[in-house]
């Protein structure tokens, strides 16, 4: 069962943190206004509150309830409908969070699907920094593509890890055997990651095109400043692939000078 929740703001602070999700057609004609609606665990009668809330298309509704959509962005009439994975660490594994998201001038609504993403972290930076509350939804959503991003951040972290105490098994021919499979299952993990990374950066592009009035001229230099740490975070991805593949050349030329000597 989905636990939808709705906050809104004015002149960007937040003014009621449990706004009914019912009323949102009728506040939005208020132009001091905006709201964050956020549904975790999305079924079909909380689509049902978007259609009638939102009026959004049903197709996009329908991507909401379906998991393991492609990352993408896709603009509507007024409003913008994007799909993202956040990231998290677990132990020395990387968990993904697959979110939609839709984003008009002066609502963003966030759909999370299992396992639901943490944005608690983005309710205490609007919080303890409402400077560009005033700019509208996009401030909402440049928030929270920047607690994403910082997410891959320590995704990679932990990728680089794996890498190294890869690395130390292959110098130190500790675990040889197992050496070359760990190498090819990061290597998956990587490329797998990548895929649900790069496509930012096209979102970010199109969201900065000005074709529906989000991203205000504020705004611009901390979308760009997002943008240019995806591209950093995939910069990172391809290094540890490039070290990957010099620790599995070390495996096996190490493989190798073993069967000549046996």
């Amino acid at each position: 069962m989905s636990v939808i929740s709705a906050r809104l703001y004015r002149h960007g602070k937040l003014e009621e943190p449990d706004f009914d999700v019912r009323n949102v057609s009728e506040v939005l004609r208020d132009s001091d206004v905006v709201v964050w609606v956020d549904i975790d665990g999305p079924d079909e009668p909380a689509m049902n509150t978007l259609r009638e809330e939102f009026g959004f298309h049903e197709l996009a509704l329908e991507d909401c309830l379906h998991p393991h959509q492609r990352p993408k962005i896709e603009q509507y009439d007024k409003y913008f409908f994007v799909v993202a994975y956040g990231a998290s660490r677990k132990g020395g594994d990387v968990e993904e969070h697959e979110m939609a998201m839709f984003v008009g001038p002066r609502y963003l609504v966030t759909v999370r699907k299992d396992p639901p993403f943490d944005l608690s972290p983005v309710e205490d930076r609007l919080a303890t920094h409402p400077e560009l509350g005033e700019e509208g939804a996009g401030h909402l959503l440049y928030v929270l593509l920047d607690h994403i991003v910082d997410g891959y951040f320590v995704a990679v972290d932990a990728m680089e890890d794996r890498s190294q105490e890869i690395e130390e098994q292959v110098l130190e021919a500790t675990g040889a055997a197992d050496a070359q499979a760990e190498i090819f299952l990061l290597r998956k993990d990587l490329i797998h990651f990548r895929r649900a990374v790069a496509p930012l950066r096209d979102v970010l592009d199109v969201l900065q095109q000005r074709r529906v009035p989000i991203v205000t001229e504020r705004l611009e230099p901390y979308y760009r400043d997002v943008y240019d740490h995806v591209l950093r975070v995939t910069d990172f991805i391809d290094s540890i692939r490039d070290l990957l593949s010099s620790a599995l050349d070390a495996h096996l030329s190490v493989v190798s000078n073993r069967l000549r000597r046996s």
